[in-house]
Parts: C-alpha cells; structure tokens; sequence
C-alpha cells in the first residue's frame, strides 16, 4: 500500500498536512489573484519575505516574524499605489527592488544568519514540525475565513471594478483586504515551498482552471482540486525520486498550466474550423 508508506514517518504527515493546507488555501487566494491580474504582486510578495527574514536574523528575531511583518507592511503599500495595472505593476516592481537590496545588505551585515533568511527563498517542507502545522492552521482557517466573507465584493469587483463602483462598493478597500489575505498568505506559505516557487501554487493551478472554465464557482473548485493534485503528486514524486519537493511541485504545476494552454488552442482552432 502506497500511503501507509508515508504515515510511518513522522517528517511526511507533517509535509502533507501542511502541503495540503497550503494547497487549498494557495490555490483559492490564487484564483482572484489570476482573475485580478496580480500575478507580480503575488510573486513579489513571496521574494519580499527574504528581506524580512535577513533583517529579523540580523537583530536576533524570528526570520518568520520579520517576513511576516515585511509581507503584510508591502501589500498595504501596494494596495496605495495605483489602480490601473500598468502604474500598479510599476509600483510593485519598485517596492520589490528596494526590498530584495535590503534583503541583500542584511544578509551581507550578519552573514552568521544568512542560512535562515535563504532558506526562505527554496522552502523545506520535509522539516516542518507541529510548531509551524499549527501557525500554518490557524493562518489558513483565517485566510479562507477572510476569504469567504469578501466573496462576493471580491467577486464584482475583480470581474466589473467600474460597475462595482457605480454600485457603491468600496473597492479600495475590497482591494487593501484581498491584497492582506494575499500577504498573509504568502508568509505562511514561503516558509513551506520557498518565495521563489511559490507560483506554483498561487499561480499554477488557477491559470490552468480559467483556462477551461470561465464560471468562478467551478473555476475555484478545479483550482483546488488541481492545486491538492499538483501537491500531493509532487510530494510522492519527491519522495521517491529524491529529488526537492518544490521542484516537484513546481514542475507538475507547469505541466498542467501547459496542457491547458494547449487545448485552450486546439478547442478555439475547432470552434473555427
């Protein structure tokens, strides 16, 4: 039997559950990030956690403490600085440049550290402890909470921001929200798959789901079940392969995006012919 395999070890309940959780939490944030056409955003955040985790090293601190202080401090910034994408993705760019040389200059002052703060960028998820399942619980229980009470603004105003707002809903502070769900998020995440593969998760799974689904209730459930897949199968692949989990991870996320993309093209190429 394949699973009794993995509960024997301690090390792999831990990498599921909170591979799970992160999975379901990741992917259904990520849907409106895609549908928002936030994607930079959500990468940048992700790499914005470095910084926070060098600089927490350097004055002795939690590195989790640091990114998540820095994470949640850039999404308010970004929620201030521009409505339309092309000034926002300007703004992101900015904040994500001056962040990754503080990063940088932290790591280059106490270097005795630096291990901590890296270690944020590629993930370990076959060394999360009970410690870091229950922060990733109750950072997800909340997320998803967050989530489900802006549904439906968060609905309208990523799909018609215009009418949204002709319709009364205070979209800015629609989008300041979202963007602290997407932050805290990302804090709790990075740690588990690392900043730089953290698309594959956020991003992944919901790019493939729109691909072949335009309604949002069953985009959101293909995203989930796309996002628990990618996870799990990685995982096993890791496993058995020995090879890094986020690379699994990762690799099935991009398999899956392409595939979508390609019958994406041949449906429209058959609707036409």
């Amino acid at each position: 039997m394949l699973m009794p395999g993995f509960l024997r070890y301690d090390f792999m309940q831990n990498a599921f559950i909170a591979t799970t959780l992160i999975a379901l939490m990741g992917s259904l944030v990520g849907y409106f990030v895609v549908l928002r056409r936030q994607a930079f955003g959500s990468h940048a955040l992700s790499n914005i956690g470095f910084a926070g985790a060098a600089g927490a090293s350097l004055i002795g601190a939690e590195p989790m403490l640091g990114l998540l202080v820095f994470v949640l401090g850039a999404a308010l910034l970004m929620a201030w600085t521009g409505r339309h994408v092309g000034e926002r993705d300007i703004s992101v760019g900015m904040i994500l440049m001056f962040s990754l040389g503080l990063g940088a200059l932290f790591v280059n002052l106490y270097s005795a550290n630096a291990n901590a703060a890296i270690g944020i960028l590629f993930g370990s998820v076959f060394g999360i402890d009970a410690s870091q399942i229950r922060w990733i619980t109750i950072t997800s229980l909340v997320v998803l909470a967050g989530l489900v009470a802006l549904f439906r603004p968060l609905r309208f105003a990523s799909l018609n921001p215009d009418a949204a707002r002709a319709r009364g809903i205070p979209v800015s502070l629609i989008d300041t929200l979202f963007l602290l769900l997407l932050g805290a998020a990302s804090a709790i995440a990075v740690p588990v798959i690392g900043a730089l593969l953290s698309f594959a998760i956020f991003i992944g799974p919901a790019s493939a789901a729109q691909a072949w689904s335009g309604r949002v209730g069953m985009g959101l459930a293909l995203t989930a079940l796309l996002a628990l897949g990618e996870a799990m199968g990685g995982l096993i692949l890791s496993y058995y392969a020995n090879l890094p989990a986020s690379s699994c991870i990762a690799g099935l996320s991009f398999g899956i995006y392409a595939l979508s993309r390609l019958t994406r093209v041949a449906s429209r190429r058959c609707v036409a012919g």
